[in-house]
């Protein structure tokens, strides 16, 4: 007798065409039958040992989160209905060039102190891995929903370079190449890199394109957080295109967005320069988070020059009168590479998620809004804030354009990313949010996207670029990551004010053939596991 039969269920299968009704049966993690409700005519329905009546419901593939930092969440939290609550049944980790593997013990300290906003401190972890397949390895022993991983350029740099603005020499090109080889051979998907966070920053073209030459050797893709959102979009976009052009590598465009008021109103622009190079035979894709604004760290705002040396060396900086308004000028009057070459304007930096306790009335206000309040100049708050929370604060940026998402969303190459930054006591909506809000909001209320289509670019689209051959349909012998959604009724729960609020039309989740939400609710269910690149 089969597991499972889903009784019912209007089947949108991920190809982008029509739904169908059908009963869809699975066994030992695997989708092994099929019933559409036409050919059923007649016939006996299929049975198995439970049955779950999926009337009214859509049965899609489990949603594929493109841009995730669940890196340590996975491990900290089992429990992960952030997004096990949203239909994902995949992340992709190891984004914007920053992750903890490959490392040795001083940069997985340094890692830790770097992208603490991100991820948390990591006091709670047991961080018993150093290379990457040792930390997919700690993934296998049981986690919510399954996760990817790409390689982060900027780790790989502290390694083999450290923390110095400059070309890398020979030798340190080729440890970064073997690095890169390494990650790749023990499972991971590609390549990722955050070029307006340090270390990542200060490589050269000539350096990513050597590494994106060994991503394409292994049928891998690049993932590039690329070097401006704001002044310079168009040619940072432009750049990557090139740079993977020449190695011969997918390029997967990380939440590609074109922010700031310098873009309102310029993604057909952004959309005309990939149309061309892929008309021209480039191999691109792009992920988006349904919502204008961005979130990030404070300290990532700073220009790259405060960063060099690490973090300590940061924290040296700040503290020193000159060296202090030496970086104010460059935030406030220039620009900083860190703020995409736009003066920062602190109105639109909220404070989302500090480490200490004594800075949480911070969280929810704009340091715009701290500042007045204490009657003293935004950057006094901002870096008061950065040394007294040693670089922890998490901030989101309120910059982005509706009109410019929507146009982005619409793209044929687009797919579904959270970005979710699950730290701080305030976090961006989006990492509880995303999938169901694209359902509900951006398909059934504004008919931006069909809902066949919008499940094609959050399922079989996302998992086509991770060449995975058994995931992203609903297919006999595919697995059965699936979700079950009320089409009437799917939203997102969370909104700016409470971000943590989970969605609601979502009644059923499974991982793996096996039930991670069952009846609205988080089952003890650990079936996820790593997903490792395919071979060519």
């Amino acid at each position: 007798m089969r597991e499972l039969v889903i009784r019912g269920a209007d089947v949108v299968d991920g190809g982008g065409g029509p739904s169908y009704r059908a009963d869809v049966v699975v066994d030992q993690g695997r989708i092994v039958e099929i019933v559409r409700e036409a050919a059923a005519a007649g016939r006996r329905r299929p049975g198995a040992r439970r049955e779950l009546d999926a009337a009214g419901l859509v049965l899609s593939p489990g949603f594929i989160d493109m841009h995730a930092h669940s890196d340590l969440a996975l491990l900290r939290d089992p429990d992960h209905s952030a997004k096990a609550a949203q239909g994902v049944t995949l992340e992709v980790l190891g984004q914007d060039g920053l992750s903890y593997a490959p490392v040795d013990d001083r940069t997985l300290a340094e890692v830790r102190s770097t992208i603490t906003g991100w991820n948390g401190s990591g006091d709670d972890i047991d961080f018993d891995w150093r290379s990457v397949g040792e930390y997919l390895d700690r993934l296998d022993r049981g986690i919510a929903v399954n996760a990817a991983y790409l390689i982060p350029q900027g780790t790989v740099r502290m390694l083999a370079v450290g923390w110095e603005d400059r070309a890398a020499t020979p030798a340190e090109l080729e440890r970064m190449r073997a690095l890169v080889a390494e990650g790749l051979e023990q499972g991971a998907v590609g390549l990722s890199s955050g070029l307006t966070y340090t270390p990542g920053i200060y490589a050269r073209d000539a350096e990513l394109t050597e590494l994106c030459r060994v991503v394409a050797s292994y049928g891998g893709y690049y993932c590039p957080h690329h070097r401006s959102y704001g002044a310079g979009a168009l040619e940072a976009y432009e750049e990557m295109v090139a740079l993977t052009r020449e190695a011969g590598c997918a390029l997967h465009l990380a939440h590609a967005t074109m922010n700031f008021g310098v873009n309102k109103g310029r993604a057909p622009e952004l959309l005309a320069l990939l149309d061309t190079a892929l008309a021209a035979g480039a191999d691109i894709s792009l992920d988006t988070y349904p919502y204008t604004p961005g979130c990030t760290t404070l300290v990532a705002m700073l220009p790259s020059w405060a960063s060099e040396g690490g973090p300590e060396a940061i924290l040296r900086r700040l503290a020193d009168p000159a060296a202090a308004e030496r970086i104010r000028h460059d935030l406030e009057v220039v620009g900083a590479d860190g703020c995409h070459g736009v003066p920062i304007e602190w109105d639109t930096v909220e404070i989302s998620g500090v480490g200490s306790e004594a800075l949480a009335p911070y969280v929810g206000r704009t340091v715009q809004e701290s500042a007045d309040l204490r009657g003293e100049s935004p950057w006094t708050t901002a870096r008061r804030l950065l040394v007294e929370d040693r670089l922890g604060p998490t901030i989101l940026q309120h910059v982005g354009h509706e009109e410019n998402v929507r146009a982005i969303m619409r793209h044929p190459v687009h797919t579904g990313g959270s970005d979710g930054i699950l730290q701080g006591s305030k976090p961006h909506p989006r990492a509880y949010g995303t999938f169901p809000r694209y359902l509900g909001h951006y398909v059934r209320e504004l008919g931006v996207l069909s809902l066949e289509e919008c499940v094609a670019r959050l399922t079989s689209r996302p998992a086509a670029r991770l060449r995975l051959p058994d995931r992203g349909l609903v297919r006999e012998g595919y697995r059965a990551d699936l979700v079950l959604f009320d089409p009437a009724t799917v939203a997102a729960g969370s909104t700016f004010e409470r971000p943590r609020t989970l969605p609601v039309g979502i009644p059923h989740v499974l991982v793996d053939g096996r039930p991670v939400i069952e009846d609205g609710r988080r089952t003890d269910v650990l079936a996820g596991r790593s997903v490792r690149r395919t071979p060519r």
